[in-house]
């Protein structure tokens, strides 16, 4: 399997020759490039950061074999205009794409502040190997390989990327979800989560459009 991190969220995975876009978000200036070599794409949640609408629909309508996999706060704006090629997606699901195996995890979005309502979020499991969890550092009972991690965002702490890495035990673990941090930022994320931090795998930084 081979993957090239892009900007804050969003990963391709290349496989058997097909592309695999995740969270093609806003933040992602290359975005509708990745949705137009797509041959699907997985959507944790509907967060802009995450997913880009209008970006999405002109891909679907370029490539009319382009499915979409999401929870239905996703798949429900697109479901009118193209059926059964926005797929709803829940905790407990398992599905292929073009012989990759999927499963999927979690369900909500880590609180961003006390007392608000939590939105949907699910996390994706590639080949019994990548986990991508979104927005949420909850850790589900899998054996995973490479972790994605989020090290920044209004909802999180480094604390808990630590506590992710600690629950999960990947033999890797890359960060994502930085856009929010400067370059300061990028440098003490480096020095907390790094070999020489707190975390117990060392979160590597990959610059966007690295393949890994």
């Amino acid at each position: 399997m081979h993957l090239t991190k892009h900007a804050h969220a969003c990963v391709q995975v290349e496989h058997h020759g097909k592309r695999i876009v995740i969270d093609p978000g806003d933040f992602t200036p290359d975005t509708p490039m990745l949705l137009a070599a797509a041959d699907a794409v997985l959507v944790t949640h509907a967060h802009g950061d995450h997913v880009s609408f209008d970006a999405l629909r002109t891909a679907m309508r370029a490539r009319d074999h382009v499915s979409v996999y999401g929870p239905e706060s996703v798949v429900t704006s697109l479901t009118d205009e193209f059926g059964d090629r926005a797929r709803s997606v829940a905790p407990g699901d398992a599905f292929q794409i073009e012989g990759l195996q999927v499963s999927v995890h979690g369900g909500l979005h880590a609180a961003v502040f006390p007392g608000r309502t939590r939105d949907q979020n699910v996390g994706y499991l590639l080949g019994g190997l990548v986990y991508h969890p979104g927005d949420s550092i909850e850790s589900p009972d899998i054996d995973v390989d490479t972790l994605l991690v989020p090290v920044s965002g209004p909802w999180m702490k480094l604390a808990e990327a630590v506590e992710l890495v600690t629950a999960l035990k990947p033999r890797r673990a890359v960060a994502i979800h930085e856009a929010l941090l400067s370059r300061i930022g990028l440098d003490l994320v480096g020095r907390l989560l790094g070999r020489e931090g707190a975390s117990p795998v060392p979160v590597e930084q990959v610059t966007p459009g690295e393949a890994f």
